[in-house]
């Protein structure tokens, strides 16, 4: 079966998000100054308020105890057609769960009928990472992307996560990424500093003006009780899943919460659940790192690379890097010159996958001689701008996410000490003086990612590929050391995410999520 391509699956560091988030001396004073406040009573879950980031937890421990959604009624969905045997409809649930009173929001749901009626098996919910990215989109296209045994034999069911897609309310802070994402990531003097500070600080309060009953309820452990939801609507007492990246996470954190409601699910491209942000943020940082060095390796082997370079395609790239560091290039009229950061970020994108790899050695051509639109391209790719100038709200939705599940406010300068850290995981990926102020002037988060598990579950099948930047192998591996029962299929393949990469990968989901057949040891595909 030929590869197909999925949607951009995003998962990557603050530093690469924000690129302006800290400096080396800034003397400037923290998240005490942010004047954002919500309401920070923690919800009544159980053990929801257990700090991501622990050590690795799996059988070792009990975890959070089982919880249910029954409380609140099964929401209903009107299904209308909206495709070739594809379905749209929506359901409402709660903003707080733990609130009785609690405004709704509407879920955006989208459904690829079973092809095969008679030997339908239920539904599968679907997430394509992020977090932030709407899962809509992997139904409406689930003929390009899922085999024809999963198309035959289950109802594949997208949804848009609370906040993102068209689900609404979706998360809407600025519209504008440009005054945002172009900043200097080496500023060089405590003027150049406090703009970054101040880029972050504005950020957050732009979205807390405009999202604020929204926000503190966006993250991944109601997006699994929403999950939960959908399930008792659609009239199942058990339900398959398939997430990639982030998808991987909420995945997780469904099983952990819902254990009695699993039938099966598949985690590809799976992030260490285990590690803080600081500690996320180094493995991507090394991933990156490490696939920009085997794409340089490459363009030094192939005396066709646009950046050959007599053989020194390493060479080429870190003068680039540095002459951008000091004289940013023009991109397009109206638009920003090309910093180092934005560089970086577009090299970023292509490293999700190699497809991406000649168009990047194209675009540091280009750079090099003095024209920076193709970088510029590849850097708007990241952010999802359209066309006409707008963008989707992906990234947006992405910080607050994060922001939502993590426990932890650093200051300023806690930030900034990490620099040193993330510089050593990735000279070239990550050379940035600067910090993580990504979550600095968020409120207290009132209900963190809980502690994974999956306890009661069952086998839960994780997919990792050798080349993959944004969650690395040993990230992977990680997921399936804190499930109770994970099993690892390793794809040999320079990518985010395994899925459509081989006929071995293919056939072992299939297997599984018809048969509920998983490997009993590591699979190499």
């Amino acid at each position: 079966m030929a590869a197909r391509k999925l949607p951009l699956i995003l998962v990557v560091s603050f530093s690469t998000l924000l690129m302006a988030c800290g400096s080396e001396d800034t003397g400037v004073e923290t998240s005490e100054s942010s004047d954002v406040t919500v309401e920070s009573t923690p919800t009544e879950s159980p053990d929801t308020t257990a700090t991501a980031g622990t050590e690795p937890t799996g059988s070792s421990t009990d975890g959070p105890t089982e919880e249910s959604t029954e409380d609140w009624p099964a929401p209903s969905i009107e299904w209308t057609e909206c495709g070739d045997n594809i379905e749209c409809g929506s359901v409402e649930v709660p903003i707080d769960y733990s609130d009785p009173d609690s405004d709704t929001i509407e879920l955006a749901l989208a459904r690829h009928l079973a092809l095969d009626s008679d030997a339908r098996i239920g539904s599968l919910l679907v997430n394509p990472g992020g977090p932030g990215f709407g899962g809509t989109v992997l139904a409406l296209s689930a003929a390009n992307i899922y085999s024809s045994q999963i198309l035959d034999r289950f109802d594949v069911v997208g949804f848009d996560p609370r906040g993102t897609g068209s689900s609404t309310p979706a998360i809407d802070c600025i519209d504008d990424y440009d005054l945002f994402s172009a900043g200097d990531i080496t500023p060089d003097t405590d003027a150049e500093r406090q703009e970054l500070v101040d880029a972050a600080r504005d950020f957050t309060e732009l979205c807390f003006e405009k999202n604020g009953d929204l926000l503190p309820h966006v993250g991944t452990n109601n997006v699994a009780r929403d999950m939960d939801m959908i399930r008792r609507a659609l009239g199942e007492e058990k339900i398959s899943y398939f997430g990639f990246s982030y998808g991987s996470e909420l995945g997780a954190a469904w099983a952990t919460l819902f254990p009695s409601t699993v039938r099966a699910a598949v985690l590809d491209g799976a992030a260490d659940p285990t590690a803080d942000s600081d500690e996320g943020s180094r493995q991507q940082i090394a991933g990156f790192e490490q696939s920009i060095a085997t794409f340089l390796a490459n363009c030094s082997n192939e005396p066709g690379c646009p950046i050959h370079n007599d053989g020194d395609a390493e060479g080429a790239f870190d003068a680039l890097m540095a002459d951008l560091d000091e004289n940013p290039i023009p991109t397009e009229a109206g638009r920003p010159d090309l910093t180092r950061g934005m560089a970086l970020t577009a090299v970023a994108q292509a490293m999700y996958d190699d497809g991406y790899w000649p168009t990047l050695e194209v675009a540091l051509a280009d750079a090099i001689d003095g024209d920076g639109s193709g970088l510029l391209e590849l850097w708007d790719a990241y952010y999802q701008r359209m066309p006409d100038g707008t963008y989707g709200n992906e990234l947006e939705a992405f910080v607050n996410i994060l922001c939502a599940d993590d426990p932890e406010r650093k200051t300023t300068e806690e930030a900034d000490a990490v620099a040193d850290t993330f510089r050593a995981a990735g000279p070239r990926f990550s050379p940035g003086t600067t910090g993580n102020y990504g979550c600095t002037f968020w409120p207290a988060a009132i209900d963190p990612r809980v502690v994974i598990t999956g306890k009661g579950a069952g086998p839960i099948l994780v997919i990792g590929t050798t080349g993959d930047a944004a969650t690395p192998l040993e990230s992977t591996r990680n997921m399936v050391k804190a499930l109770e029962d994970g099993r690892l299929i390793v794809a040999d393949a320079e990518q985010h995410t395994g899925y459509n990469t081989s006929l071995c990968v293919n056939d072992a989901v299939d297997s599984y999520l018809i048969d509920l057949e998983a490997p009993d040891s590591q699979l190499d595909c």
